[in-house]
């Protein structure tokens, strides 16, 4: 069963779940003085040392959160509120997560000003676009490090110099990015980097948002002052364990997977131009993270791809899991300047490390079979 939708979820790695196991069953809670609290701290400590060190930075810089998304509301809401007197604008891209743009939109409706830039046709932003919509009343630049939707990769180390070079504060979202490609903080600027478990075959319901040092963020969410009082509530422990394992794991693996996973996409890219008559890739043909095969063809529905190609126990996407509940074209691929019907006639496969070669395989031989079958029910498709 080729499974081709690891940017939707990652199974949890077998080695992840072995080092949380004996967490579900200890009753200590990390506030405690006694010494089953102190493991329970110690354990949750020892998770915050191990992600730290995946992204080049230190351990108390690191949170722990329920996922992106909070780790995103934080970042960016924490932010804007705690620094408002020094100005009320905010610079982001049009093709950031929804948990991004939703975030923005939020901000607009309490007296922010958020500008958006555009992409080009790849899904890329452009690194003097950002350095022009900087303001002296800009507090905070958001830029996604990866596109899970499209597979772009920003130049992100050069809009760090930018944003830093106007004193402006970074936000980097690398949930997409994470474990397949090089994630370091230092080299990126970065004064906020927004992490997520289950992208690292971590367990779900877990994140991390890196804090530099001397940066300032008002907590969202109150409590008992958990998480260097930013975060309240008491911490998942066998979650966090399981985000420290897998991102053990990620430091140790993910350049050779990086290199395997970079082989089954260019040769799934290919086979599927090559096949299939007006299919095209979305976003940028080098640029791109190693596991990310997103792909449109004319005069047929994704959604439709989808339902015949989970027929065939095939699973991929139409895009990001976090938009699939809307009927609205995506709102990353409209900006990449596609039509509706383009849009929708879009599939994303996303590969990981337990995909083979034999998978892709498997999809070549059976995709270019479902879409000339969909094609020929379709009013507006006339075979040449």
């Amino acid at each position: 069963m080729p499974y081709m939708d690891y940017a939707a979820g990652c199974p949890i790695d077998e080695r992840v779940v072995e080092a949380m196991v004996p967490y579900f069953k200890e009753p200590g809670n990390p506030s405690s003085v006694h010494s089953v609290g102190l493991k329970a701290r110690n354990a949750v400590e020892e998770a915050r040392q191990k992600v730290a060190e995946l992204i080049n930075a230190n351990a108390d810089e690191v949170i722990f959160t329920s996922g992106a998304t909070e780790s995103n509301n934080l970042a960016i809401i924490g932010y804007a509120m705690r620094n408002a007197s020094k100005g009320k604008h905010i610079v982001t891209t049009a093709i950031e997560h929804i948990s991004i743009i939703n975030v923005c939109k939020y901000l607009q409706k309490n007296g922010f000003e958020v500008t958006y830039i555009p992409v080009d046709r790849y899904g890329i932003v452009s690194v003097d676009s950002i350095e022009e919509a900087i303001r002296d009343d800009t507090i905070l630049v958001s830029v996604q490090h990866a596109s899970s939707e499209i597979g772009t990769i920003q130049e992100i180390e050069r809009i760090g110099e930018v944003v830093k070079s106007k004193n402006a504060a970074f936000h980097v979202d690398a949930t997409a990015s994470l474990g397949k490609i090089e994630v370091d903080v230092e080299k990126m600027n970065a004064d906020l980097v927004t992490l997520s478990s289950n992208d690292i075959y971590g367990p779900r319901g877990v994140g991390g948002l890196y804090i530099r040092k001397g940066v300032k963020i008002q907590p969202i969410m109150l409590g008992g002052g958990q998480e260097f009082g930013l975060r309240g509530g008491t911490e998942n422990v066998a979650g966090i364990v399981g985000f420290g394992k897998a991102a053990e794991i990620a430091k140790q693996e993910w350049r050779s997977e990086a290199e395997r996973l970079a082989k089954m996409r260019d040769k799934m890219i290919d086979g599927i131009l090559k096949a299939v008559e007006e299919s095209y890739l979305n976003g940028h043909p080098e640029k791109r993270l190693p596991n990310n095969i997103a792909v449109r063809f004319n005069y047929v529905e994704g959604e439709s791809i989808l339902l015949s190609l989970d027929m065939e126990d095939i699973q991929a996407s139409t895009g990001s899991a976090c938009t699939s509940k809307t009927l609205q074209p995506s709102h990353v691929l409209m900006a990449l300047g596609l039509k509706h019907e383009e849009a929708h006639g879009s599939v994303l496969f996303t590969l990981g490390r337990y995909s083979k070669e034999e998978d892709v395989d498997y999809v070549l031989e059976k995709l270019p079979g479902i879409v000339e079958r969909l094609r020929m029910m379709s009013p507006l498709y006339r075979r040449r």
